[in-house]
Protein backbone atom coordinates (compact mmCIF):
# COMPACT_ATOMS: atom_id res chain seq x y z
CA UNK A 1 0.00 0.00 0.00
CA UNK A 2 1.26 3.44 -0.92
CA UNK A 3 0.08 7.04 -0.35
CA UNK A 4 -1.30 9.37 -2.00
CA UNK A 5 -1.34 13.43 -1.41
CA UNK A 6 -5.10 14.45 -2.95
CA UNK A 7 -6.77 17.69 -4.03
CA UNK A 8 -10.46 17.53 -4.49
CA UNK A 9 -13.62 19.10 -3.58
CA UNK A 10 -16.20 18.27 -1.25
CA UNK A 11 -20.05 17.81 -2.19
CA UNK A 12 -20.27 21.26 -0.99
CA UNK A 13 -18.15 23.07 -3.54
CA UNK A 14 -14.68 23.16 -0.91
CA UNK A 15 -11.86 22.47 -2.03
CA UNK A 16 -9.57 19.85 0.45
CA UNK A 17 -6.46 18.36 0.21
CA UNK A 18 -4.82 15.45 2.21
CA UNK A 19 -3.68 11.87 2.42
CA UNK A 20 -4.92 8.67 0.95
CA UNK A 21 -4.00 5.11 1.48
CA UNK A 22 -4.62 2.70 -1.78
CA UNK A 23 -2.64 0.31 -3.47
CA UNK A 24 -2.88 2.57 -7.45
CA UNK A 25 -3.28 5.91 -7.96
CA UNK A 26 -6.48 5.25 -9.66
CA UNK A 27 -7.25 3.31 -6.35
CA UNK A 28 -6.72 6.24 -4.62
CA UNK A 29 -9.08 8.62 -6.95
CA UNK A 30 -12.02 5.51 -6.82
CA UNK A 31 -11.56 5.69 -2.83
CA UNK A 32 -12.12 9.43 -2.57
CA UNK A 33 -15.20 9.26 -5.09
CA UNK A 34 -16.83 6.93 -2.82
CA UNK A 35 -16.22 9.61 0.36
CA UNK A 36 -18.26 11.95 -2.01
CA UNK A 37 -15.35 13.88 -2.75
CA UNK A 38 -14.00 15.24 -6.62
CA UNK A 39 -10.37 14.46 -7.12
CA UNK A 40 -8.96 16.98 -8.79
CA UNK A 41 -4.94 15.86 -8.42
CA UNK A 42 -3.80 12.63 -7.11
CA UNK A 43 -0.13 12.34 -6.86
CA UNK A 44 2.06 9.34 -4.88
CA UNK A 45 3.56 10.56 -1.74
CA UNK A 46 7.34 10.03 -1.87
CA UNK A 47 9.85 9.51 0.75
CA UNK A 48 12.68 7.09 1.91
CA UNK A 49 11.76 4.16 3.96
CA UNK A 50 14.52 5.52 5.95
CA UNK A 51 12.30 8.98 6.42
CA UNK A 52 9.37 7.50 7.44
CA UNK A 53 10.80 5.06 10.03
CA UNK A 54 12.44 8.22 11.61
CA UNK A 55 8.93 10.25 11.32
CA UNK A 56 7.54 7.37 12.77
CA UNK A 57 10.01 7.17 16.05
CA UNK A 58 10.47 10.73 16.11
CA UNK A 59 6.20 10.66 16.46
CA UNK A 60 6.80 7.74 19.13
CA UNK A 61 9.07 9.20 21.75
CA UNK A 62 7.96 13.16 20.91
CA UNK A 63 5.83 14.50 23.69
CA UNK A 64 3.05 16.75 23.58
CA UNK A 65 3.73 19.64 26.06
CA UNK A 66 1.36 21.75 27.25
CA UNK A 67 2.07 24.82 25.56
CA UNK A 68 1.49 22.88 21.87
CA UNK A 69 -2.06 21.60 23.38
CA UNK A 70 -2.52 25.23 24.01
CA UNK A 71 -1.66 26.51 20.49
CA UNK A 72 -3.56 23.40 18.84
CA UNK A 73 -6.82 24.22 21.32
CA UNK A 74 -6.57 27.53 20.25
CA UNK A 75 -6.27 27.32 16.50
CA UNK A 76 -8.71 24.23 16.90
CA UNK A 77 -11.22 27.19 18.54
CA UNK A 78 -10.37 30.04 16.13
CA UNK A 79 -11.11 28.41 12.75
CA UNK A 80 -14.11 26.60 14.75
CA UNK A 81 -15.65 29.96 15.65
CA UNK A 82 -14.62 31.27 11.60
CA UNK A 83 -16.98 28.48 10.27
CA UNK A 84 -14.32 26.56 8.15
CA UNK A 85 -15.57 22.73 7.97
CA UNK A 86 -14.04 20.21 10.68
CA UNK A 87 -11.93 18.09 7.91
CA UNK A 88 -10.63 21.60 6.64
CA UNK A 89 -9.55 22.38 10.12
CA UNK A 90 -7.49 19.35 11.12
CA UNK A 91 -5.79 19.34 7.70
CA UNK A 92 -4.75 22.86 8.64
CA UNK A 93 -3.65 21.49 12.02
CA UNK A 94 -1.74 18.71 10.87
CA UNK A 95 0.21 20.77 8.12
CA UNK A 96 0.70 23.73 10.45
CA UNK A 97 1.79 21.75 13.91
CA UNK A 98 5.82 21.09 14.61
CA UNK A 99 5.04 18.35 17.13
CA UNK A 100 5.37 15.09 15.27
CA UNK A 101 3.62 13.44 17.77
CA UNK A 102 0.58 15.33 17.54
CA UNK A 103 0.89 15.51 13.69
CA UNK A 104 0.42 11.57 13.47
CA UNK A 105 -2.62 11.64 16.07
CA UNK A 106 -4.44 14.29 13.85
CA UNK A 107 -3.95 12.56 11.11
CA UNK A 108 -5.87 9.30 12.80
CA UNK A 109 -8.56 12.09 14.60
CA UNK A 110 -8.87 13.17 10.45
CA UNK A 111 -9.64 8.82 9.47
CA UNK A 112 -11.86 8.53 12.63
CA UNK A 113 -13.96 11.75 12.22
CA UNK A 114 -14.62 11.01 8.41
CA UNK A 115 -16.17 7.55 9.01
CA UNK A 116 -18.57 9.00 11.21
CA UNK A 117 -17.11 9.30 15.05
CA UNK A 118 -17.82 12.38 16.93
CA UNK A 119 -15.46 14.49 17.63
CA UNK A 120 -14.96 13.40 21.71
CA UNK A 121 -14.55 9.87 21.19
CA UNK A 122 -11.58 10.52 18.04
CA UNK A 123 -10.33 12.30 20.69
CA UNK A 124 -10.83 10.11 23.83
CA UNK A 125 -8.46 7.38 22.06
CA UNK A 126 -5.65 9.53 22.65
CA UNK A 127 -5.41 9.72 26.59
CA UNK A 128 -1.70 10.34 26.93
CA UNK A 129 -2.32 13.52 24.55
CA UNK A 130 -5.88 14.50 25.44
CA UNK A 131 -6.59 13.92 29.02
CA UNK A 132 -10.34 12.78 30.21
CA UNK A 133 -11.03 16.59 31.26
CA UNK A 134 -10.43 17.56 27.49
CA UNK A 135 -12.63 14.77 26.16
CA UNK A 136 -15.42 15.54 28.77
CA UNK A 137 -15.26 18.99 27.75
CA UNK A 138 -15.62 18.37 24.04
CA UNK A 139 -18.65 15.75 24.79
CA UNK A 140 -20.50 18.94 26.52
CA UNK A 141 -19.60 21.02 24.04
CA UNK A 142 -21.31 18.95 21.46
CA UNK A 143 -24.47 17.81 23.71
CA UNK A 144 -24.75 21.73 24.29
CA UNK A 145 -24.41 22.96 21.08
CA UNK A 146 -21.93 25.46 22.66
CA UNK A 147 -18.49 24.09 21.70
CA UNK A 148 -16.61 27.43 20.95
CA UNK A 149 -17.47 28.79 24.19
CA UNK A 150 -16.91 25.68 25.80
CA UNK A 151 -13.49 25.48 24.10
CA UNK A 152 -12.33 28.57 25.13
CA UNK A 153 -13.03 27.43 28.79
CA UNK A 154 -10.89 24.69 28.21
CA UNK A 155 -7.97 26.90 27.04
CA UNK A 156 -8.47 29.08 30.30
CA UNK A 157 -8.18 25.07 32.11
CA UNK A 158 -4.98 24.27 30.22
CA UNK A 159 -3.23 27.85 30.73
CA UNK A 160 -4.15 28.15 34.10
CA UNK A 161 -2.93 24.37 35.24
CA UNK A 162 0.64 24.99 32.72
CA UNK A 163 0.84 28.42 34.78
CA UNK A 164 0.76 26.49 38.41
CA UNK A 165 2.95 23.54 37.30
CA UNK A 166 5.87 25.80 35.77
CA UNK A 167 5.35 28.23 39.17
CA UNK A 168 5.74 24.77 41.50
CA UNK A 169 8.57 23.65 39.12
CA UNK A 170 10.65 27.50 39.18
CA UNK A 171 10.55 27.41 42.97
CA UNK A 172 11.50 23.73 43.32
CA UNK A 173 14.28 23.93 40.48
CA UNK A 174 17.37 25.65 42.50
CA UNK A 175 16.74 23.08 46.01
CA UNK A 176 16.88 20.27 43.37
CA UNK A 177 19.94 21.49 42.38
CA UNK A 178 21.51 22.19 45.59
CA UNK A 179 20.47 18.74 46.80
CA UNK A 180 21.72 17.18 43.87
CA UNK A 181 25.59 18.36 43.69
CA UNK A 182 25.44 18.37 47.64
CA UNK A 183 25.19 14.42 47.30
CA UNK A 184 27.24 14.15 44.45
CA UNK A 185 30.01 16.39 46.96
CA UNK A 186 29.46 13.85 49.57
CA UNK A 187 30.11 10.97 47.80
CA UNK A 188 33.01 12.44 46.05
CA UNK A 189 34.38 13.41 49.35
CA UNK A 190 33.99 10.13 51.07
CA UNK A 191 34.83 7.70 48.70
CA UNK A 192 38.09 9.68 46.79
CA UNK A 193 39.39 12.35 49.08
CA UNK A 194 39.22 11.06 52.86
CA UNK A 195 40.79 7.58 52.16
CA UNK A 196 43.34 9.03 50.72
CA UNK A 197 44.61 11.71 53.58
CA UNK A 198 43.74 8.57 56.35
CA UNK A 199 46.42 6.47 54.79
CA UNK A 200 48.80 9.57 55.27
CA UNK A 201 47.63 10.02 58.62
CA UNK A 202 48.24 6.17 59.13
CA UNK A 203 51.47 5.96 58.09
CA UNK A 204 52.76 8.65 60.50
CA UNK A 205 50.87 7.21 63.27
CA UNK A 206 48.51 9.82 64.07
CA UNK A 207 45.11 9.01 66.27
CA UNK A 208 42.60 10.07 64.18
CA UNK A 209 39.69 12.24 66.21
CA UNK A 210 36.07 10.84 65.71
CA UNK A 211 34.69 12.74 62.24
CA UNK A 212 37.81 10.71 60.14
CA UNK A 213 36.88 7.57 62.13
CA UNK A 214 32.99 8.22 61.15
CA UNK A 215 34.35 8.59 57.59
CA UNK A 216 36.39 5.94 57.39
CA UNK A 217 33.87 3.54 58.95
CA UNK A 218 30.92 5.07 56.03
CA UNK A 219 34.16 4.33 53.53
CA UNK A 220 34.76 0.81 54.52
CA UNK A 221 31.10 0.40 54.64
CA UNK A 222 30.18 1.65 51.05
CA UNK A 223 33.22 -0.31 49.91
CA UNK A 224 32.03 -3.41 50.55
CA UNK A 225 28.80 -3.71 50.24
CA UNK A 226 28.41 -1.17 47.18
CA UNK A 227 27.21 -4.03 44.73
CA UNK A 228 24.35 -5.35 47.23
CA UNK A 229 23.57 -1.57 47.81
CA UNK A 230 23.20 -0.25 44.21
CA UNK A 231 21.40 -3.99 43.49
CA UNK A 232 19.15 -3.04 46.38
CA UNK A 233 18.33 0.34 45.56
CA UNK A 234 17.24 -0.39 41.82
CA UNK A 235 14.99 -3.52 42.84
CA UNK A 236 13.93 -0.91 45.60
CA UNK A 237 12.81 1.80 42.80
CA UNK A 238 11.13 -0.80 40.45
CA UNK A 239 9.08 -2.57 43.31
CA UNK A 240 8.09 0.99 44.38
CA UNK A 241 7.64 2.33 40.84
CA UNK A 242 5.18 -0.74 40.11
CA UNK A 243 3.62 -0.01 43.62
CA UNK A 244 2.37 3.54 42.80
CA UNK A 245 1.06 2.83 39.50
CA UNK A 246 -1.48 0.68 41.06
CA UNK A 247 -4.57 2.36 43.11
CA UNK A 248 -3.43 1.78 46.72
CA UNK A 249 0.03 2.60 45.69
CA UNK A 250 -1.23 6.12 44.09
CA UNK A 251 -3.36 6.56 47.53
CA UNK A 252 -0.76 5.98 50.16
CA UNK A 253 1.69 8.33 48.19
CA UNK A 254 -0.22 11.18 47.62
CA UNK A 255 -1.57 10.78 51.66
CA UNK A 256 1.74 11.27 52.51
CA UNK A 257 2.56 13.60 50.85
CA UNK A 258 -0.50 15.85 52.03
CA UNK A 259 0.69 14.92 55.52
CA UNK A 260 4.44 17.05 54.87
CA UNK A 261 4.64 20.77 56.07
CA UNK A 262 4.54 22.92 53.77
CA UNK A 263 4.66 20.97 50.71
CA UNK A 264 1.75 19.20 51.74
CA UNK A 265 -0.14 22.54 51.96
CA UNK A 266 0.83 23.34 48.63
CA UNK A 267 -0.43 20.15 47.30
CA UNK A 268 -4.09 20.78 49.13
CA UNK A 269 -4.01 24.44 47.65
CA UNK A 270 -3.04 23.15 44.37
CA UNK A 271 -6.00 20.44 44.53
CA UNK A 272 -8.35 22.93 45.79
CA UNK A 273 -7.52 25.13 42.93
CA UNK A 274 -7.76 22.72 40.27
CA UNK A 275 -11.15 21.91 41.75
CA UNK A 276 -13.06 24.86 41.88
CA UNK A 277 -11.82 26.16 38.39
CA UNK A 278 -12.89 23.06 36.82
CA UNK A 279 -15.82 22.65 38.43
CA UNK A 280 -16.75 26.07 37.80
CA UNK A 281 -16.31 25.92 34.03
CA UNK A 282 -18.33 22.08 33.95
CA UNK A 283 -21.06 24.17 35.29
CA UNK A 284 -20.79 26.59 33.31
CA UNK A 285 -20.87 24.72 30.33
CA UNK A 286 -24.19 23.03 31.79
CA UNK A 287 -22.38 19.45 32.91
CA UNK A 288 -24.48 17.85 35.52
CA UNK A 289 -23.05 17.66 39.03
CA UNK A 290 -23.01 13.78 39.25
CA UNK A 291 -20.79 13.87 35.78
CA UNK A 292 -18.84 16.61 36.87
CA UNK A 293 -18.24 14.79 39.48
CA UNK A 294 -16.81 11.97 38.24
CA UNK A 295 -14.56 13.81 35.74
CA UNK A 296 -13.36 15.73 38.88
CA UNK A 297 -12.49 12.47 40.46
CA UNK A 298 -10.06 11.55 37.05
CA UNK A 299 -8.59 15.31 36.82
CA UNK A 300 -7.53 16.11 40.43
CA UNK A 301 -4.41 14.77 40.60
CA UNK A 302 -4.19 13.22 44.20
CA UNK A 303 -5.62 9.77 44.84
CA UNK A 304 -6.23 10.64 48.13
CA UNK A 305 -8.65 13.24 47.50
CA UNK A 306 -10.12 11.30 44.67
CA UNK A 307 -11.39 8.58 47.00
CA UNK A 308 -13.09 11.60 48.98
CA UNK A 309 -14.53 12.13 45.46
CA UNK A 310 -15.92 8.81 45.00
CA UNK A 311 -17.67 9.59 48.83
CA UNK A 312 -19.36 12.79 47.49
CA UNK A 313 -20.51 11.65 44.49
CA UNK A 314 -22.97 8.76 46.73
CA UNK A 315 -24.13 11.76 49.03
CA UNK A 316 -25.20 13.83 46.29
CA UNK A 317 -26.82 10.77 44.24
CA UNK A 318 -28.73 10.54 47.51
CA UNK A 319 -30.44 14.13 47.48
CA UNK A 320 -27.93 15.78 49.92
CA UNK A 321 -26.65 18.48 48.14
CA UNK A 322 -23.04 19.99 47.35
CA UNK A 323 -21.80 22.07 50.54
CA UNK A 324 -23.49 18.77 53.09
CA UNK A 325 -20.89 15.79 51.39
CA UNK A 326 -18.32 18.45 51.02
CA UNK A 327 -18.30 19.25 54.54
CA UNK A 328 -18.00 15.76 56.03
CA UNK A 329 -15.72 14.60 53.68
CA UNK A 330 -11.60 15.00 54.75
CA UNK A 331 -9.24 17.51 53.03
CA UNK A 332 -11.85 20.25 51.93
CA UNK A 333 -11.09 23.53 53.89
CA UNK A 334 -13.98 25.60 55.87
CA UNK A 335 -13.80 28.48 53.18
CA UNK A 336 -14.39 26.23 50.27
CA UNK A 337 -17.16 24.94 52.28
CA UNK A 338 -19.05 27.80 52.97
CA UNK A 339 -18.94 29.45 49.31
CA UNK A 340 -20.25 26.16 47.85
CA UNK A 341 -23.09 26.60 50.41
CA UNK A 342 -23.49 30.06 49.51
CA UNK A 343 -23.38 29.68 46.31
CA UNK A 344 -26.02 26.40 46.23
CA UNK A 345 -28.47 29.03 48.31
CA UNK A 346 -27.89 32.16 46.16
CA UNK A 347 -28.08 29.87 42.41
CA UNK A 348 -24.56 31.75 42.13
CA UNK A 349 -22.65 28.55 42.25
CA UNK A 350 -20.31 28.76 39.31
CA UNK A 351 -19.28 32.05 40.54
CA UNK A 352 -18.66 31.34 43.90
CA UNK A 353 -16.12 28.22 42.55
CA UNK A 354 -14.29 30.67 40.52
CA UNK A 355 -13.78 33.22 43.30
CA UNK A 356 -12.49 29.99 44.91
CA UNK A 357 -10.28 29.20 41.80
CA UNK A 358 -9.37 32.34 42.24
CA UNK A 359 -8.02 32.85 46.31
CA UNK A 360 -6.31 29.54 45.96
CA UNK A 361 -3.82 30.65 42.62
CA UNK A 362 -2.27 33.50 44.63
CA UNK A 363 -2.46 30.84 48.21
CA UNK A 364 -0.47 28.31 45.57
CA UNK A 365 1.91 31.85 44.22
CA UNK A 366 2.27 32.43 47.90
CA UNK A 367 3.03 29.38 49.24
CA UNK A 368 5.04 28.80 46.47
CA UNK A 369 7.70 31.28 47.53
CA UNK A 370 7.17 30.54 51.25
CA UNK A 371 8.41 26.95 50.30
CA UNK A 372 11.71 28.78 48.51
CA UNK A 373 12.41 30.64 51.57
CA UNK A 374 11.87 28.23 54.00
CA UNK A 375 14.21 26.09 51.64
CA UNK A 376 17.29 28.27 51.10
CA UNK A 377 18.08 28.91 54.39
CA UNK A 378 17.78 24.92 55.55
CA UNK A 379 19.94 24.16 52.08
CA UNK A 380 22.47 26.63 53.23
CA UNK A 381 22.88 24.60 56.65
CA UNK A 382 22.95 21.64 55.02
CA UNK A 383 25.21 22.53 53.06
CA UNK A 384 27.80 24.33 55.55
CA UNK A 385 27.42 21.19 57.55
CA UNK A 386 28.75 18.43 55.26
CA UNK A 387 31.30 21.08 54.48
CA UNK A 388 31.84 21.26 58.27
CA UNK A 389 32.16 17.92 58.82
CA UNK A 390 34.46 16.79 56.36
CA UNK A 391 36.86 19.74 56.92
CA UNK A 392 37.26 18.64 60.52
CA UNK A 393 37.54 14.84 59.09
CA UNK A 394 40.21 16.26 57.23
CA UNK A 395 41.71 19.35 59.06
CA UNK A 396 42.02 18.26 62.78
CA UNK A 397 44.64 15.16 61.90
CA UNK A 398 46.58 17.65 59.55
CA UNK A 399 46.78 19.99 63.16
CA UNK A 400 48.02 16.74 64.48
CA UNK A 401 50.34 16.07 61.74
CA UNK A 402 51.61 19.76 61.42
CA UNK A 403 52.37 19.48 65.69
CA UNK A 404 54.72 16.46 65.20
CA UNK A 405 56.54 18.20 62.56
Amino acid sequence: MAIFTYEALTESGNKITGDVEAETEAAASHALSLKGYIPLAVKKKTGSAGSKIADKLAAMFTPVKPRDLIIFTKQFKTMLAAGVPLIHILETLESQTENKRLQQTIIKIQQDIKEGESLHETFSKHPTIFPNLYCSMLQAGEKSGALVEVMKRLIYIIEHEAKVKSDVQSAMFYPAIVVSFLCVAFFVLLMFVIPKFVTIFERVGIDLPLPTKVCLALYSLIAAIWPYLLIGLFAGGVLLYHYFKTDQGKFVRDSFLLQIPIIGDLILKGVMSRFASIFSILQYSGVQVLESMDILSETIGNAAVKRQFEKIRERIQEGRGISEPLRNARYFPPMVINMVAIGEESGNLEEMLAEISDHYDAEVEYTTQQLADALGPFLTIMLAAVIGFFALAIFLPMWDLTKMV
